[in-house]
């Protein structure tokens, strides 16, 4: 196995060893970007200099016996959607072309005070809207398993990286499953962390309520060690718990003594393709093997969940995003006139399709007449869709089903069906809407070569447990050990 091809753990352990340097392992992944990108197009900014420097830094330390960080000379790609001082963030739209940020986002500091290496920034669908990443205003990133497809969304890029071996982690962010989504699409390890563990101190908003960062990785050792890296309270961020963070890499590998785990008959039905549920009732075959016990549970209101979160999200879009206006930030038009066709002509210039379809969304739906109808009443169901994962979880320890309906679909095949689109997140909002974590990892591949995903869901702040469920899995099969050819 080449070096781009090993995990984090694996690159940390040969630098203590001295085998390796942390600018040798900088210098395989900048070439494998600078090979891959072309056919991948993860990256909307690829920072080698600085890569470097940080790098030389790493080294360093470690040459005069300094102590060194969790993710000490480990390449780490960061969404474009969270600020990195002194390099561009643009979200992927031509809004934020230009917007250079004078700090880091809460987790950016995590990793650099980590000793990890900042390497680049990762293509996503424009501020996060997107199942696909072809609402880019750049470019479409490509599934590295077959280029021909899509990688998933809006974290496309983050997922594709990893699955292409441009680097061994990545963070993403999770509104409706844009960590998870495209974590089953390109065969990797994503997690969304409980809302409130992970600061969003520096993450630019889509959904306030219901954005989260979380990892990337070919593995759960990793997924534990960098979740370990950016999880923690931060007082810039209100929503942000005060609650210790375990080690959770310690107790990775130990078991779940009395494993109950839920089995939703609602996320097993239409439109759930056959070799997919093939798939994931073999995963759950195996837990039995390993004395989990299966336990029917019923979540009522999935059925709602998505029309929910349609309505949710883009109500807080439409809030969120009104400030981007050419006047306080953002685009400005070159064709000034007066006040309000300016911000207008700023707007209309800026977003994408898809991002003025959610903000149209967003503003009638909390508009005069229409917001008890249609916000207030997306509010209750959120609540009841909290309510039957807290009756679920009473008599199991995770909930387990598929992570996607289908395996990843062509570029192009649902660009002018929004509707289809959004049926793409149809397992995964829920989660959002319940605040619980979430984790996708890789239970099989299609007959066309296509990866899987099987998610878990948790109780909040049960990341550790669920970490650990995964794990029994993981240990007793190799999916996570493949990779692409490119």
């Amino acid at each position: 196995m080449s070096l781009i091809e090993k995990t984090a753990t694996e690159l940390i352990a040969l630098q203590e060893a001295g085998r390796v340097s942390a600018v040798e392992i900088v210098e395989a992944f900048l070439a494998a970007i600078r090979q891959r990108e072309p056919q991948l197009r993860s990256f909307t900014l690829i920072d080698e200099d600085g890569a470097r420097r940080q790098a030389e830094a790493v080294d360093a330390k470690r040459a005069v016996g300094r102590p060194v960080g969790k993710l000490a000379g480990v390449p780490v790609a960061v969404k474009d959607v969270l600020c990195t001082k002194g390099s561009r963030t643009t979200c992927s739209s031509r809004m934020l072309a230009d917007f250079v940020p004078p700090y880091d986002a809460h987790v950016v500091e995590q990793l650099r005070a980590a000793d990890s290496v900042v390497i680049g920034k990762t293509n996503m669908d424009e501020f996060a809207m997107g199942s696909s990443t072809e609402n880019s205003a750049f470019q479409t990133t490509r599934n590295p398993w077959d280029i021909t497809r899509i990688p998933g969304g809006s974290s496309g890029g983050s997922a594709a990286c990893v699955a292409g071996c441009q680097a061994p982690v990545s963070l993403g962010t999770d509104t409706g499953g844009s960590i998870r989504q495209p974590a089953a699409l390109c065969g990797v390890v994503g997690m969304k962390p409980t809302y409130g563990r992970v600061s969003r101190y520096g993450l630019i908003a889509f959904a306030s309520s219901l954005d989260q960062v979380g990892p990337f990785s070919h593995d759960l050792a990793d997924c534990a060690r960098l979740l370990e890296v950016i999880a923690g309270h931060d007082k810039r961020d209100s929503t942000s718990i005060d609650q210790p963070v375990p080690t959770y890499t310690a107790t990775l590998n130990d078991r779940v003594p009395g494993l109950r785990i839920g089995v939703p008959q609602e996320f097993f039905g239409a439109g759930l393709d056959a070799e997919i549920e093939a798939a994931v009732q073999a995963a759950l075959r195996e837990y039995q093997k390993q004395g989990a016990t299966l336990v029917d549970v019923s979540l009522p209101h999935t059925r709602y969940a998505l029309a929910a979160y349609y309505i949710v999200a883009p109500a807080e879009a439409s809030s969120n995003l009104a400030r981007f206006d050419g006047m306080h930030y953002g685009h400005r038009t070159a064709q000034k006139t007066d006040l309000i066709s300016t911000y207008a002509k700023s707007r209309g210039e800026g977003f994408g399709n898809e991002v003025k379809r959610r903000i149209m969304i967003g503003t009638y739906v909390l508009s005069s007449g229409y917001k008890d109808a249609y916000y207030v009443k997306a509010l209750k169901v959120r609540r009841l869709v909290k309510q039957d994962f807290d009756l679920a979880f009473a008599t199991c320890d995770v909930v387990i089903g598929p992570t996607t309906p289908t395996a990843a679909f062509a570029v192009g095949e649902k660009a002018d069906d929004p509707l289809a689109m959004y049926l793409s997140d149809v397992y995964t909002v829920s989660c959002n809407l319940a605040g619980i974590p979430g984790l996708s990892i890789p239970c099989g591949f299609t007959r066309t070569g296509l990866p899987i995903g099987l998610q878990l869901l948790a109780p909040p702040f049960e990341e550790e447990k669920m970490l650990r469920v995964a794990r029994m899995y993981e240990s007793t099969t190799d999916w996570h050990t493949r990779r692409p050819r490119i």
